[in-house]
């Protein structure tokens, strides 16, 4: 039973892309104390669109604070003991809402959303250099569809209700984090309108260097800046509530998901890393106060900036967009397993995937490729393949596209990791960490805490000037225990298997239907392609066994 004496009590909401949660920790201890969690619909009006209801978004965070100041009460603790919260949220997905009627404008596009691939054309071929790459030199980022600028420009091209918002003054655009702060702190009668460098570098409208909205940037993407928010540090009082049970609390932190593992991981030095396994699974290395420029498809992003005048910290970033939610389309689309969690068992009932591989590519591939042609793609399949080897091809593809990026940032950092700390709610998955240690040949490091992600922000909150509950001091920063997974496979087996993920991933590429290619004969091409792919890709992996093997 808790204590109620002199207990100093941190907020945190994770509104994350599959579920909402809040969570409540000790900010002497880091343990965490009480939390809510409830599971979010989403929507897919098209093949490769992916939307959720702003309302909801902002209902199941709020019933969330409800019920876990519920629990503390059965606990005999006060929730006046919570003396500020912070959000963390899913990045990238881009809402548009109207500041004088408070209701959105059209659904929240996922950050996984592909509508926009003919977008992602269109703008390629505006862009200077007719490249991809154009504008990484100021944003870090690749004109992909993952990014927001992407999705509001589809937005304002594409939404009557958007374009008379633009046209009426009364349009506003944010990620999770500015709808729940600008709601939360008066909505129309006076409402933030902020978000933090984190969110704001995923939108490619942030130049890097002057973590400023970028006035090339925005005419580059016809986005008029007066609908987009205030800029702000991670760690600073922005409002306070003005309803519900943590009435007149202050906000103060904000950062976006994948960065605040990185600080609840306590990954404060250059060159320590994360890894974390949601319904994506996102890799990010701590570069320290300089921005590093990526040759092999990573992505450049602010780290964290912790307090308005402290220096803001980069990262190199892979983003895989298929991990958690590879395990629920087993779950809803396939129905061969009825929970989640039941997909270890499953597949921990063979001992190899006898032969089969699954690119789970159902919006595109992400890092290294960026290729939102893509689509998902199952290779080796034969009589004897069942639904257990299906469920560990699944837990493997996850650990295959997180080889793929840890290959790329040991490249461009020029120093290869030894060791992976991991988070995420995967990571409870002890069969998923072994196939990773396995497949990376390196220690694999999982918290026993494994909240990392909601513990980042809380701690940037408490962190904040005004508030000062929360130290990050490393000599106050509480020991986190964790639990290690060595390789147990050989170099010569996890490369062998590593090649045919390659040819896999070959075979999922270019397969987005073109209405334009309708009624050919396309037989005689796709063999040859195929037949192309597949020797050259074979014929690379003999030859670097031959090699290997000398």
């Amino acid at each position: 039973m808790w204590e109620m004496a002199n207990r100093t009590l941190v907020g945190s909401v994770d509104q994350g892309t599959s579920s909402s949660r809040f969570l409540i920790f000790d900010s002497k201890t880091a343990e965490l104390v009480t939390y809510h969690q409830t599971e979010m619909k989403q929507f897919f009006p098209k093949e490769g669109w992916v939307e959720e209801d702003p309302f909801e978004i902002l209902s199941s965070v709020e019933t969330c604070i409800e019920k876990a100041v519920d629990n503390l009460k059965a606990l005999n603790i006060p929730h006046s003991d919570i003396k500020c919260i912070g959000i963390t949220n899913q990045r990238e997905t881009t809402l548009v809402w109207d500041k004088v009627t408070g209701k959105p404008l059209y659904n929240a596009i996922v950050w996984l959303d592909a509508r926009t691939g003919a977008t992602v054309k269109e703008l390629i071929a505006k862009s200077s250099q007719k490249n991809k790459d154009s504008l990484r030199p100021l944003c870090g980022l690749p004109i992909a569809t993952y990014f927001s600028a992407v999705k509001l420009y589809w937005l304002l091209s594409n939404c009557k209700e958007v374009q008379q918002a633009v046209k009426n003054g009364t349009c506003l655009f944010g990620t999770v984090d500015s709808w729940l702060l600008w709601n939360w702190t008066g909505g129309v009668k006076g409402g933030k309108h902020f978000t933090d460098v984190t969110n704001a570098s995923r939108t490619m409208l942030m130049n890097l260097h002057t973590l400023q909205w970028d006035n090339d940037l925005c005419k580059f993407f016809d986005i008029p800046k007066d609908i987009l928010p205030e800029i702000h540090s991670c760690s600073e009082i922005y409002g306070h509530m003005v309803d519900g049970p943590l009435r007149g609390l202050p906000i103060s932190g904000i950062l976006g998901d994948q960065q605040s593992a990185l600080v609840g991981q306590t990954c404060f030095q250059r060159g320590q890393a994360k890894n974390t396994y949601g319904t994506g699974c996102f890799l990010l290395y701590n570069t320290g106060p300089s921005p590093i420029d990526s040759k092999t498809g990573l992505l450049t992003t602010v780290a964290y900036k912790l307090g308005k005048n402290k220096p803001a910290v980069y990262a190199l970033e892979g983003s895989v967009a298929i991990a958690g939610a590879c395990v629920r389309w087993l779950r809803d689309n396939l129905g061969i397993i009825k929970s989640t969690e039941e997909v270890e068992e499953l597949a921990s009932q063979v001992d190899s995937t006898c032969g089969c591989y699954f690119v789970p590519a159902f919006t595109g591939l992400f890092c290294p490729y960026w290729q939102s042609d893509a689509r998902g793609t199952m290779c080796g399949i034969s009589q004897v393949t069942t639904k257990q080897h299906i469920a560990r091809a699944s837990l493997e593809a996850v650990c295959f596209q997180t080889r793929e990026i840890l290959e790329a940032m040991n490249k461009d950092s020029g120093i290869p990791m030894t060791s992976l700390q991991v988070d995420g709610g995967m990571t409870k998955n002890n069969l998923l960490m072994q196939i990773q240690a396995d497949l990376l040949g390196i220690k694999v490091v999982r918290p026993s805490m494994p909240e990392t992600t909601a513990l980042g922000v809380a701690m940037a909150a408490g962190n904040a000037e005004g508030v000062g509950v929360w130290s990050l001091d490393p000599k106050d920063l509480t020991a986190i225990t964790t639990d290690h997974f060595e390789p147990a496979i050989t170099e010569k087996d996890r490369d062998w298997r590593f090649g045919y993920w390659k040819m896999a991933v070959e075979r999922s590429m270019h397969w987005e239907r073109d209405e334009s290619l309708r009624g050919r004969d396309l037989g005689f091409w796709s063999t040859l392609s195929g037949g192309l792919y597949f020797w050259i890709s074979f014929g690379m992996v003999v030859v670097a066994q031959i090699l290997k093997d000398r």
